[in-house]
């Protein structure tokens, strides 16, 4: 009898400490980093639990939502649009977004990653409705930006941030990609000739450059040879006339002197002879002088003119 309450016993301590093992280990929960999850308790919100240690009651609370607060990228399918110019256009994209709120992300919105792609092509057609084709292309990030903006006012009771989205393709028709082939040809066709005719006008202004260079440098060249051309000149006529000044000044000095004088009558005499022998050739007519003394004459007359030269000096 008493061995089988003892066993009895020993069987109630056991479903004891099995059972509070398994209320602790229910009632124990450990949140990872960067997650959050939801609690209800009976079925209606509770709390909701942060990363580390965190306890609830077993059997009466439940989590009822696990949510991430990582960034999420979301791929947003292709889809048509129309620009304001009537072009239909292919475009896909990418969502960058996170949870802010898990609590409205799990009451607020039944599927809050399909709710906010949704809305993510929704916004994009009507941005892309707002701007022309060309807009497009240039604009790619204020388009990005708008975007984004639109996405946050709606998103906002979903508690889901939308932090940027990138536009990855923009498929124009067949049509309009042909024309714009064609019209960039042409951009680039114009390009090349402007700038070969900036090549041939810098081309041509180097040319005039360097013509009037070389003008400028003969010019100065000729200027500068005639320059020295008349110094020269006037070196030598200054030259012969200081020359000339000498010898007329030693010719005078020895015209002083006695020896001079003879010579100087010799000279006269002699160059008077040669005249009158010359006329004799030239002439048929001979003229004779009318005493015998005339070369006598000439030589005295020529001697008092340079006595009284030389008496004036």
């Amino acid at each position: 009898m008493i061995e089988t309450i003892l066993s009895y016993l020993l069987s109630v301590q056991t479903l004891v400490l099995v059972l509070a093992v398994v209320l602790i280990k229910t009632s124990i929960k450990f949140v990872p980093q960067n997650q959050a999850y939801v609690i209800e308790r009976f079925g209606k919100y509770q709390s909701t639990k942060e990363a580390g240690l965190n306890f609830i009651l077993p059997f009466v609370d439940r989590i009822s939502a696990d949510r991430t607060l990582k960034e999420q990228a979301v791929d947003v399918p292709e889809q048509s649009a129309i620009t304001k110019d009537n072009i239909s256009l292919r475009v896909d994209g990418v969502l960058y977004f996170r949870v802010l709120d898990p609590y409205k992300a799990t009451y607020g919105v039944e599927n809050y990653v399909f709710a906010v792609t949704q809305l993510a092509q929704t916004t994009m057609r009507s941005e892309l409705g707002k701007m022309e084709l060309d807009k497009t292309f240039e604009e790619r990030d204020v388009l990005n930006a708008s975007i984004v903006a639109a996405i946050n006012e709606a998103a906002g009771p979903w508690g889901i941030q939308v932090l940027r989205y990138e536009i990855k393709d923009i498929i124009p028709p067949q049509s309009v990609m042909e024309a714009m082939e064609a019209q960039m040809k042409a951009e680039r066709v114009k390009r090349a000739q402007i700038l070969e005719s900036e090549g041939d006008r810098q081309a041509a202004i180097n040319r005039a450059e360097g013509q009037k260079a070389s003008v400028v440098l003969a010019a100065e060249a000729e200027k500068e040879e005639q320059v020295l051309r008349a110094e020269g000149e006037a070196k030598a006529i200054v030259a012969v006339a200081s020359a000339q000044a000498e010898a007329l000044r030693q010719v005078g000095e020895a015209a002083n002197t006695e020896e001079g004088q003879k010579a100087i009558q010799l000279d006269l005499a002699t160059k008077a002879i040669e005249a009158k022998h010359a006329i004799a050739k030239e002439s048929s007519v001979v003229l004779l002088p009318d005493g015998g003394t005339e070369a006598a004459a000439v030589v005295a007359q020529a001697m008092t003119i340079i006595q009284k030269m030389s008496k004036g000096s």
